[in-house]
Parts: structure tokens; sequence; C-alpha cells
């Protein structure tokens, strides 16, 4: 440990793990509710080997951006409180779903996060704005100084440079557009499909322009909050329902997509069992966009029930993604251009013999 008196530059590093490296089952254990996000930007950050960090939790990733004179010892200190209180075997086996980078790999990969590269639908867009809440976390927390600081003030522009000069967005651009489209691919369309959304947050909205832009007109929207489901269901020409009272609608819905932020589940093969009697042999769609899970994966058991998580939705997306293999290499050679451009700055105190803080004892 160094001294007090003691001064070193800091290391990018990134620790995390992915729709790609590990299934939503491990994926939502590790995820972070917005709420929670400014406890754990300072719980990482009073480590003694973490000097700034960001952490970013969406649907698809949980990853920490974090900077630290002692990459080796701050993974490994990371690494504990990730993985907490869990069995050895659990944690041996979990361990292997996370990645780590340093240094200018760090920079590349949240280059291509932000560029929407790393996403389980190419050339996302909801990322984009999901990053610039976790940093605002992050400063709110007082866990960002000078390196993230100037880091993410800066990787906002590739994230843009890439979209604006690559067709990387044609297509669905997030994870509600692509349930959208799954959804009236089985349908044969939207027209004169009652679609049920539950939930009110950013997915649920960006699902629910999606479902408008495909022609669909019966919008119905359940939320905790009824103000939120007013004014989203105002939105997209709508109908509310209460909360409380969502589960006897089911008789007359096609589609339900879940996306609340509930840590339990809020659709049960009790809840459905319910309402297939009414429904007379037609066929219910289950798309559920949220981490960790809302529906209980033993739905999709049930006849005449059809369900979709984040991993099946993955799949599919996968697909899409050979026509666009131009897109992404070209958006590849910018990105790189732009590390190269970059790195000395972002990698390295600015100015001859300037100082950083000795990391906390």
């Amino acid at each position: 440990m160094p001294t007090d008196n003691s001064r070193a530059a800091l290391q990018m590093c990134c620790l995390g793990l992915n729709h790609r490296t590990s299934p939503l089952a491990v994926r939502e254990k590790f995820a972070v509710a917005k709420r929670n996000l400014q406890q754990s930007n300072q719980a990482i950050a009073a480590l003694p080997t973490v000097s700034e960090c960001v952490l970013l939790s969406t649907c698809n990733r949980t990853e920490l951006y974090y900077w630290s004179p002692d990459s080796t010892v701050a993974h490994a200190e990371i690494m504990s409180y990730f993985l907490g209180a869990m069995p050895e075997p659990e944690k041996k086996r979990i361990s292997a779903c996370f990645y780590s980078y340093e240094g200018e790999a760090a920079l590349r990969h949240l280059a291509c996060v932000a560029s929407g590269l790393d996403s389980m639908v190419i050339g996302e867009t909801e990322i984009f704005g999901q990053l610039k809440d976790a940093y605002r976390e992050a400063q709110a927390a007082g866990s960002t100084a000078t390196y993230s600081n100037r880091t993410f003030q800066r990787i906002f522009s590739i994230g843009k440079k890439v979209r604006t000069e690559t067709r990387i967005t044609s297509g669905p651009t997030s994870v509600g557009a692509a349930a959208v489209q799954l959804a009236g691919d089985s349908l044969g369309g939207l027209e004169g499909v009652n679609v049920l959304i539950v939930g009110a947050g950013d997915i649920a909205r960006s699902t629910a322009q999606s479902l408008c832009s495909r022609g669909a007109k019966g919008i119905f929207v359940a939320n905790r909050s009824y103000d939120r489901a007013v004014e989203l269901a105002e939105k997209v020409g709508g109908s509310v329902i209460r909360f409380s009272e969502w589960v006897p609608y089911l008789e007359q819905i096609d589609i339900v997509i879940v996306s609340t932020a509930s840590p339990v589940y809020v659709v049960s093969p009790e809840v459905l069992s319910h309402v297939l009697a009414g429904r007379r042999g037609r066929p219910l769609f289950l798309i559920d966009l949220s981490v960790p899970r809302n529906v209980n994966p033993a739905c999709g058991l049930l006849s005449g029930v059809y369900l979709y998580d984040l991993d099946k939705l993955q799949q599919i997306a996968e697909k899409s993604h050979h026509g666009r293999y131009a897109e992404i290499e070209h958006a590849g050679v910018i990105i790189d251009q732009w590390v190269e451009e970059n790195q000395a700055d972002l990698m390295a105190p600015r100015g001859k013999g300037q100082l950083f803080p000795a990391p906390k004892k």
C-alpha cells in the first residue's frame, strides 16, 4: 500500500458481464436498480484501490468502469464486492461470466458500448441515454473525478459520430422494437391486436412508441404509479388499467409486454390459470423485458402461452446482425481511429508532472 505522500497515475479498467457472457439467470443477480446506483457507486469507490468509478446497469449488462493505481488488487476487491457471500462453487461458476479490460482495451470497449456495437440489438439507441444516466448518478454519488469525468465527457462524441456516419441504426434499434417486431411477425401484423404493457419506465415507453409506429391501436398500460401509466397511455393513444385490476383483462389481450422494476415475479402460472379458460384457445404472447425477470419461466409451459425473455430475444436479434456486417465493420474503423486519437490524453494526466491523489487506505 502506497504511503500518504505517494502519488500514482490511474489505470482505466472495466469489469462486467453482459448478454454474450452470461445467461439472464446470472445477469439478473447483478442488476442494480436506478434508485440504488448512487449507493453502489459510493460503496465501490470506498474500496481501498478504487479511486473513481461509474456503474452501468441495464437489461443486458452490468459493468463497472473504474480507475485504479493497482488494477490487479482492485479487480479482486470488486469481484469480492460483487460476489459477496455466495458459496464457493457458485462464485467460481459465476466468476467465469465476467470479463475484464484495462487501458486502451477498456476505452475501446466503452466506445463500442456508447456506439451500440456491443448491444444485443446492434445500433441500439437506448444505451446512449443509459450511459449518460449512469454517469450522472456516479457524479451525484461523488465517485467521479479527473480521469472519469474527462473520459465520459468525451465518450459521448464517438457514440454520436458512429450513428451519424454509418447506417448502424437501420432496422430495430432497441430491445422494445425487436420485441414488437417479433410480436407482429408472430401474429401476422398488429392490426386488431390488443397489447398490454405492464410498466411505464424507459423500456416500456420505447416499446409503446414502437407499437404505435407499427400500427397497433389497442394498447393498454398498467403501472404501479397510476399517474405514470396515464402519462404513457396519453402519449400513445392507449387506455389505462389500474395495476391491481389488469389480470382479468388478459382474457381479451393478445400480447403482454412486461417491463417493471419489481424484484419478484408479477406474472405466474397461478395468475394465468384464472384467465386461460376464458381465452378459448387463443394464443397469449408474453414478452418479458425485465431484469430481474418479472414473468415466471414456468408460464411458458402452459398450453397456448408463448413466453419470450431477453435470452430468447437475443437469439432472434442475432439473426438480423448478418445484414449489418458492413456497417459494423465501418463503425469499428471509426472507433479505432477515435481511440488512437484520444487514448494518450485520456490514459495519462494532462501536462507534465501533474499529480493525482494516492489510493485510499
